[in-house]
Protein backbone atom coordinates (compact mmCIF):
# COMPACT_ATOMS: atom_id res chain seq x y z
CA UNK A 1 0.00 0.00 0.00
CA UNK A 2 1.10 3.25 -0.77
CA UNK A 3 -0.32 6.88 -0.07
CA UNK A 4 0.29 9.65 -2.71
CA UNK A 5 -0.01 13.37 -2.62
CA UNK A 6 0.99 15.45 -5.72
CA UNK A 7 -0.19 18.51 -4.81
CA UNK A 8 -2.35 20.86 -1.52
CA UNK A 9 -6.00 21.81 -2.53
CA UNK A 10 -5.45 23.59 -5.59
CA UNK A 11 -3.30 24.31 -8.12
CA UNK A 12 -3.66 27.40 -10.45
CA UNK A 13 -1.96 27.35 -14.03
CA UNK A 14 -1.88 29.76 -16.83
CA UNK A 15 -0.90 33.03 -18.25
CA UNK A 16 -2.41 35.53 -15.62
CA UNK A 17 -2.80 33.27 -13.03
CA UNK A 18 -1.91 35.85 -10.36
CA UNK A 19 -5.35 36.91 -10.32
CA UNK A 20 -6.31 33.90 -8.47
CA UNK A 21 -4.74 35.95 -5.06
CA UNK A 22 -7.71 38.47 -6.18
CA UNK A 23 -10.37 35.07 -4.61
CA UNK A 24 -8.20 34.51 -1.39
CA UNK A 25 -10.07 35.70 1.94
CA UNK A 26 -7.51 36.25 4.56
CA UNK A 27 -7.15 39.10 7.28
CA UNK A 28 -3.78 39.32 7.57
CA UNK A 29 -1.16 38.30 4.87
CA UNK A 30 2.47 38.12 4.98
CA UNK A 31 4.47 38.07 1.37
CA UNK A 32 8.15 36.11 1.78
CA UNK A 33 9.82 37.04 -1.27
CA UNK A 34 14.15 36.73 -1.34
CA UNK A 35 16.13 39.85 -2.41
CA UNK A 36 14.76 42.32 -4.76
CA UNK A 37 14.35 40.68 -7.92
CA UNK A 38 10.44 39.84 -7.46
CA UNK A 39 10.67 44.13 -6.53
CA UNK A 40 12.24 45.10 -9.32
CA UNK A 41 10.22 43.12 -12.17
CA UNK A 42 6.89 44.36 -10.25
CA UNK A 43 5.76 40.81 -9.30
CA UNK A 44 5.60 41.92 -5.85
CA UNK A 45 3.68 44.75 -6.61
CA UNK A 46 0.99 42.61 -8.71
CA UNK A 47 0.78 40.67 -5.79
CA UNK A 48 0.13 42.94 -3.29
CA UNK A 49 -2.02 44.95 -5.17
CA UNK A 50 -4.30 41.84 -6.02
CA UNK A 51 -4.69 41.28 -2.10
CA UNK A 52 -5.48 44.67 -1.25
CA UNK A 53 -9.05 44.81 0.32
CA UNK A 54 -10.41 47.19 2.01
CA UNK A 55 -9.97 46.61 6.23
CA UNK A 56 -7.09 43.59 5.28
CA UNK A 57 -3.56 43.94 6.84
CA UNK A 58 -0.18 43.21 4.54
CA UNK A 59 3.12 42.62 5.57
CA UNK A 60 6.37 42.35 3.02
CA UNK A 61 9.38 40.50 4.07
CA UNK A 62 12.20 39.98 2.26
CA UNK A 63 15.81 39.26 1.86
CA UNK A 64 16.08 35.30 1.39
CA UNK A 65 18.86 34.33 0.36
CA UNK A 66 19.67 31.37 -2.65
CA UNK A 67 20.76 29.23 -0.01
CA UNK A 68 17.82 29.76 3.56
CA UNK A 69 19.79 29.49 6.27
CA UNK A 70 18.30 28.82 9.72
CA UNK A 71 19.02 32.13 10.96
CA UNK A 72 17.28 33.42 8.29
CA UNK A 73 13.77 31.10 9.12
CA UNK A 74 14.44 32.31 12.72
CA UNK A 75 14.50 35.98 12.01
CA UNK A 76 10.87 35.40 9.48
CA UNK A 77 9.56 33.37 12.78
CA UNK A 78 9.87 36.63 15.02
CA UNK A 79 7.74 38.71 12.50
CA UNK A 80 5.30 35.31 11.75
CA UNK A 81 4.99 36.37 15.99
CA UNK A 82 4.67 40.00 15.73
CA UNK A 83 2.34 40.42 12.38
CA UNK A 84 0.58 37.00 13.19
CA UNK A 85 -0.68 36.21 9.76
CA UNK A 86 -3.44 34.03 8.89
CA UNK A 87 -2.17 33.87 5.01
CA UNK A 88 1.11 33.33 4.01
CA UNK A 89 1.75 34.10 0.26
CA UNK A 90 5.60 33.27 -0.92
CA UNK A 91 6.89 34.47 -4.28
CA UNK A 92 10.55 33.56 -5.67
CA UNK A 93 12.31 30.50 -6.48
CA UNK A 94 12.76 27.58 -4.06
CA UNK A 95 14.74 29.82 -2.12
CA UNK A 96 11.77 32.36 -0.25
CA UNK A 97 9.66 28.99 -0.86
CA UNK A 98 11.25 26.72 1.66
CA UNK A 99 12.21 29.02 4.22
CA UNK A 100 8.29 30.38 4.51
CA UNK A 101 7.52 26.78 4.69
CA UNK A 102 9.46 26.58 8.27
CA UNK A 103 8.67 30.17 8.97
CA UNK A 104 5.19 28.81 9.25
CA UNK A 105 5.69 25.50 11.02
CA UNK A 106 7.76 27.17 13.73
CA UNK A 107 5.07 30.20 13.67
CA UNK A 108 2.09 27.32 14.77
CA UNK A 109 3.95 25.05 16.41
CA UNK A 110 6.31 27.60 18.51
CA UNK A 111 7.39 23.96 20.47
CA UNK A 112 9.44 23.22 16.86
CA UNK A 113 12.75 24.43 16.68
CA UNK A 114 16.26 23.62 14.55
CA UNK A 115 17.08 21.49 17.56
CA UNK A 116 14.25 18.82 17.17
CA UNK A 117 13.00 19.33 14.18
CA UNK A 118 14.57 16.03 13.11
CA UNK A 119 13.32 14.07 16.08
CA UNK A 120 10.11 15.19 16.35
CA UNK A 121 7.04 13.71 15.01
CA UNK A 122 6.31 16.94 12.98
CA UNK A 123 2.52 18.04 12.44
CA UNK A 124 0.45 16.69 9.12
CA UNK A 125 -1.39 20.32 9.17
CA UNK A 126 -1.74 23.71 9.55
CA UNK A 127 -4.93 25.55 11.13
CA UNK A 128 -3.56 29.20 11.64
CA UNK A 129 -2.45 30.05 8.04
CA UNK A 130 -3.75 29.14 4.39
CA UNK A 131 -0.30 28.94 2.05
CA UNK A 132 0.13 30.12 -1.33
CA UNK A 133 3.57 29.88 -3.24
CA UNK A 134 4.10 31.55 -6.14
CA UNK A 135 7.20 30.39 -7.98
CA UNK A 136 9.44 32.85 -10.13
CA UNK A 137 11.58 29.98 -11.01
CA UNK A 138 10.91 26.85 -13.36
CA UNK A 139 13.05 24.31 -11.08
CA UNK A 140 12.66 23.05 -7.10
CA UNK A 141 8.86 23.17 -7.37
CA UNK A 142 8.16 23.74 -3.70
CA UNK A 143 5.12 25.07 -4.90
CA UNK A 144 3.59 21.30 -4.43
CA UNK A 145 6.32 19.63 -2.13
CA UNK A 146 6.07 18.49 1.51
CA UNK A 147 10.02 19.56 1.81
CA UNK A 148 11.96 22.10 2.77
CA UNK A 149 15.65 22.59 2.43
CA UNK A 150 17.88 24.51 4.31
CA UNK A 151 21.13 25.76 4.84
CA UNK A 152 23.46 24.88 8.50
CA UNK A 153 25.93 27.25 8.15
CA UNK A 154 28.00 25.96 11.00
CA UNK A 155 27.61 22.38 9.95
CA UNK A 156 28.51 23.47 5.98
CA UNK A 157 25.54 21.17 4.82
CA UNK A 158 22.02 21.73 3.56
CA UNK A 159 19.66 19.72 5.18
CA UNK A 160 15.76 18.82 3.72
CA UNK A 161 12.69 19.01 6.70
CA UNK A 162 9.75 16.85 5.24
CA UNK A 163 6.44 16.88 6.84
CA UNK A 164 2.71 17.11 5.29
CA UNK A 165 2.02 20.42 6.80
CA UNK A 166 4.82 22.25 4.77
CA UNK A 167 2.85 21.56 1.55
CA UNK A 168 1.22 25.16 0.41
CA UNK A 169 -2.33 25.05 0.47
CA UNK A 170 -2.08 27.02 -3.12
CA UNK A 171 0.13 26.90 -6.05
CA UNK A 172 0.09 29.53 -8.55
CA UNK A 173 1.84 29.06 -12.09
CA UNK A 174 1.84 31.85 -14.06
CA UNK A 175 3.88 31.89 -16.83
CA UNK A 176 4.33 35.92 -17.25
CA UNK A 177 6.50 35.53 -14.03
CA UNK A 178 9.12 33.24 -15.20
CA UNK A 179 9.65 35.34 -18.14
CA UNK A 180 11.27 37.74 -15.68
CA UNK A 181 14.18 34.99 -15.20
CA UNK A 182 17.85 35.78 -16.15
CA UNK A 183 19.20 33.57 -18.45
CA UNK A 184 21.50 32.04 -16.40
CA UNK A 185 18.87 31.50 -13.67
CA UNK A 186 16.27 29.76 -16.38
CA UNK A 187 19.00 27.55 -17.48
CA UNK A 188 19.96 26.33 -13.99
CA UNK A 189 16.50 25.77 -12.20
CA UNK A 190 15.53 24.16 -15.54
CA UNK A 191 18.31 21.36 -15.00
CA UNK A 192 17.47 21.29 -11.43
CA UNK A 193 13.74 20.21 -12.73
CA UNK A 194 15.58 17.47 -15.17
CA UNK A 195 17.43 16.27 -12.42
CA UNK A 196 14.11 15.80 -10.02
CA UNK A 197 12.60 14.14 -13.09
CA UNK A 198 15.81 11.66 -13.79
CA UNK A 199 16.26 11.02 -10.07
CA UNK A 200 12.59 9.76 -9.54
CA UNK A 201 12.24 7.92 -12.79
CA UNK A 202 14.74 5.97 -11.73
CA UNK A 203 14.27 5.48 -7.92
CA UNK A 204 13.36 1.87 -6.66
CA UNK A 205 9.73 3.50 -4.91
CA UNK A 206 8.78 4.52 -8.38
CA UNK A 207 4.91 3.48 -8.81
CA UNK A 208 2.22 3.59 -11.73
CA UNK A 209 1.81 7.20 -10.77
CA UNK A 210 5.07 8.98 -10.46
CA UNK A 211 6.27 6.84 -13.32
CA UNK A 212 4.10 8.34 -15.64
CA UNK A 213 4.53 11.97 -13.81
CA UNK A 214 8.16 12.03 -14.01
CA UNK A 215 8.65 10.33 -17.30
CA UNK A 216 6.38 13.10 -18.82
CA UNK A 217 8.28 15.55 -17.00
CA UNK A 218 11.73 14.61 -18.57
CA UNK A 219 10.15 14.31 -22.34
CA UNK A 220 8.80 17.79 -21.79
CA UNK A 221 11.59 19.55 -20.25
CA UNK A 222 14.10 18.54 -22.70
CA UNK A 223 12.10 19.42 -25.56
CA UNK A 224 11.07 23.54 -23.67
CA UNK A 225 14.16 24.16 -21.79
CA UNK A 226 16.44 24.98 -24.62
CA UNK A 227 13.72 26.73 -26.32
CA UNK A 228 12.35 28.80 -23.06
CA UNK A 229 15.84 29.96 -22.13
CA UNK A 230 16.88 30.91 -25.41
CA UNK A 231 13.60 32.96 -26.49
CA UNK A 232 12.12 33.32 -23.23
CA UNK A 233 8.61 33.83 -24.37
CA UNK A 234 5.36 33.35 -22.18
CA UNK A 235 4.73 29.75 -24.25
CA UNK A 236 7.97 27.94 -23.23
CA UNK A 237 8.23 29.86 -20.02
CA UNK A 238 4.73 28.24 -19.24
CA UNK A 239 5.15 24.61 -20.45
CA UNK A 240 8.39 24.35 -18.43
CA UNK A 241 6.95 26.14 -15.35
CA UNK A 242 4.05 23.41 -15.45
CA UNK A 243 6.67 20.27 -16.49
CA UNK A 244 8.72 21.38 -13.55
CA UNK A 245 5.98 21.00 -11.14
CA UNK A 246 5.03 17.38 -12.35
CA UNK A 247 8.82 16.62 -11.67
CA UNK A 248 7.90 17.75 -7.70
CA UNK A 249 5.01 15.92 -7.68
CA UNK A 250 6.91 12.95 -9.05
CA UNK A 251 9.85 13.39 -6.76
CA UNK A 252 7.97 14.09 -3.33
CA UNK A 253 6.48 10.45 -3.98
CA UNK A 254 8.97 8.48 -4.83
CA UNK A 255 12.58 10.07 -3.93
CA UNK A 256 15.62 11.28 -5.24
CA UNK A 257 19.19 9.99 -5.01
CA UNK A 258 22.80 10.83 -5.22
CA UNK A 259 22.90 14.11 -7.63
CA UNK A 260 20.75 15.46 -4.08
CA UNK A 261 23.19 14.34 -1.95
CA UNK A 262 26.25 15.63 -3.04
CA UNK A 263 24.47 18.72 -4.25
CA UNK A 264 23.80 19.78 -0.65
CA UNK A 265 27.31 18.91 0.31
CA UNK A 266 28.87 21.09 -2.14
CA UNK A 267 26.25 23.91 -2.43
CA UNK A 268 26.07 24.11 1.82
CA UNK A 269 29.65 24.59 1.77
CA UNK A 270 30.16 26.98 -0.75
CA UNK A 271 26.92 28.66 -1.16
CA UNK A 272 26.55 27.31 -4.55
CA UNK A 273 23.24 27.61 -6.27
CA UNK A 274 21.61 23.99 -6.15
CA UNK A 275 20.31 24.45 -9.83
CA UNK A 276 24.20 24.85 -10.72
CA UNK A 277 25.41 22.07 -8.78
CA UNK A 278 22.65 19.50 -9.66
CA UNK A 279 23.29 20.22 -13.48
CA UNK A 280 27.23 19.43 -12.98
CA UNK A 281 26.67 16.49 -11.00
CA UNK A 282 23.54 14.66 -12.76
CA UNK A 283 25.70 13.59 -16.06
CA UNK A 284 28.39 11.49 -13.52
CA UNK A 285 25.41 10.39 -11.35
CA UNK A 286 23.65 8.90 -14.40
CA UNK A 287 27.47 7.58 -15.23
CA UNK A 288 27.28 5.86 -12.13
CA UNK A 289 23.84 4.91 -11.84
CA UNK A 290 23.78 3.27 -15.22
CA UNK A 291 25.44 -0.11 -14.03
CA UNK A 292 22.18 -0.80 -12.35
CA UNK A 293 20.24 -3.42 -14.74
CA UNK A 294 16.94 -1.98 -14.13
CA UNK A 295 18.05 1.80 -13.99
CA UNK A 296 20.24 0.89 -17.84
CA UNK A 297 16.47 -0.44 -18.71
CA UNK A 298 14.87 3.06 -18.08
CA UNK A 299 17.18 4.73 -19.77
CA UNK A 300 17.12 2.76 -22.69
CA UNK A 301 13.27 3.75 -22.53
CA UNK A 302 13.71 7.27 -22.19
CA UNK A 303 16.47 6.80 -25.19
CA UNK A 304 14.07 5.73 -27.52
CA UNK A 305 11.34 8.14 -25.87
CA UNK A 306 13.72 11.21 -26.96
CA UNK A 307 15.51 9.43 -30.31
CA UNK A 308 18.52 9.93 -28.80
CA UNK A 309 20.62 8.40 -25.96
CA UNK A 310 19.42 10.09 -22.80
CA UNK A 311 22.96 10.56 -20.81
CA UNK A 312 24.51 11.66 -24.25
CA UNK A 313 21.70 14.06 -24.26
CA UNK A 314 21.45 15.47 -20.90
CA UNK A 315 25.48 16.39 -21.82
CA UNK A 316 24.74 17.89 -24.68
CA UNK A 317 22.29 20.32 -23.24
CA UNK A 318 24.17 21.27 -20.50
CA UNK A 319 27.14 22.27 -22.95
CA UNK A 320 24.91 23.68 -25.21
CA UNK A 321 22.96 26.11 -22.32
CA UNK A 322 26.81 27.15 -20.70
CA UNK A 323 27.13 25.40 -18.38
CA UNK A 324 30.35 24.32 -16.61
CA UNK A 325 31.19 20.51 -16.67
CA UNK A 326 32.97 20.42 -13.25
CA UNK A 327 32.83 22.15 -10.07
CA UNK A 328 36.51 23.53 -10.81
CA UNK A 329 34.86 25.35 -12.93
CA UNK A 330 32.66 27.15 -10.86
CA UNK A 331 35.37 28.77 -9.05
CA UNK A 332 36.34 26.98 -5.57
CA UNK A 333 40.08 26.19 -5.83
CA UNK A 334 41.55 22.87 -5.60
CA UNK A 335 43.23 24.30 -2.05
CA UNK A 336 39.57 24.65 -0.79
CA UNK A 337 38.44 21.10 -2.40
CA UNK A 338 41.53 19.63 -1.01
CA UNK A 339 41.00 21.03 2.68
CA UNK A 340 37.33 20.31 2.69
CA UNK A 341 37.08 17.19 0.98
CA UNK A 342 36.65 14.51 4.06
CA UNK A 343 33.66 16.68 4.91
CA UNK A 344 31.95 16.66 1.60
CA UNK A 345 32.31 12.80 1.25
CA UNK A 346 30.94 12.85 4.80
CA UNK A 347 28.09 15.09 3.73
CA UNK A 348 27.73 14.00 0.50
CA UNK A 349 26.50 10.17 1.91
CA UNK A 350 23.40 11.60 3.61
CA UNK A 351 19.90 13.04 2.69
CA UNK A 352 18.96 11.81 -0.74
CA UNK A 353 21.71 9.64 -1.62
CA UNK A 354 20.71 6.68 1.34
CA UNK A 355 17.81 6.24 -1.36
CA UNK A 356 20.31 6.04 -4.86
CA UNK A 357 19.04 2.67 -6.58
CA UNK A 358 22.79 1.62 -5.90
CA UNK A 359 23.40 1.58 -2.83
CA UNK A 360 26.82 3.80 -2.84
CA UNK A 361 30.27 2.74 -0.70
CA UNK A 362 32.48 5.35 1.03
CA UNK A 363 35.08 4.68 -1.21
CA UNK A 364 32.84 4.95 -4.45
CA UNK A 365 31.84 8.61 -3.05
CA UNK A 366 35.50 9.59 -2.63
CA UNK A 367 36.28 8.55 -6.21
CA UNK A 368 32.68 10.20 -7.46
CA UNK A 369 33.26 13.13 -5.39
CA UNK A 370 36.83 13.70 -7.06
CA UNK A 371 35.63 13.37 -10.53
CA UNK A 372 32.28 16.00 -10.02
CA UNK A 373 35.04 18.49 -8.91
CA UNK A 374 38.25 17.85 -11.25
CA UNK A 375 35.60 16.68 -14.74
CA UNK A 376 36.92 12.95 -14.76
CA UNK A 377 35.28 10.14 -16.26
CA UNK A 378 33.22 7.84 -14.00
CA UNK A 379 34.79 4.36 -14.99
CA UNK A 380 34.30 2.52 -12.12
Amino acid sequence: MKSLKLQGESLVTGINSLEYLKEIDFERAIIITGGTSMIKTGIIDKVQKYLTKEGKNICLYSGIGKNPTTEEVLDGVKKFNEFKPDLVVAVGGGSPIDAAKVMALFYEYPRLNFDNVFTENLPQKRYKTKFVAIPSTSGTASEVTHVSVVTFKEKGIKLAIKAESLRPDIAILDGNIPCTLPYNIAVETGIDALTHALECYINKSLDDFTEVISKGAIEGIIKWLPISCKQGDAESRQKVHNYQCMAGMGFSNAGLGMVHGISHAFGGKYNLAHGLTNAIILPYSMDYNKKDPEVKERYETLSKMIGSDIIVKVKEINKDLGLPSCIQDTGITEEQFKADYDLLVNNAMKGSTVVNPIKISIEDMRKIINCVYYGEEITF
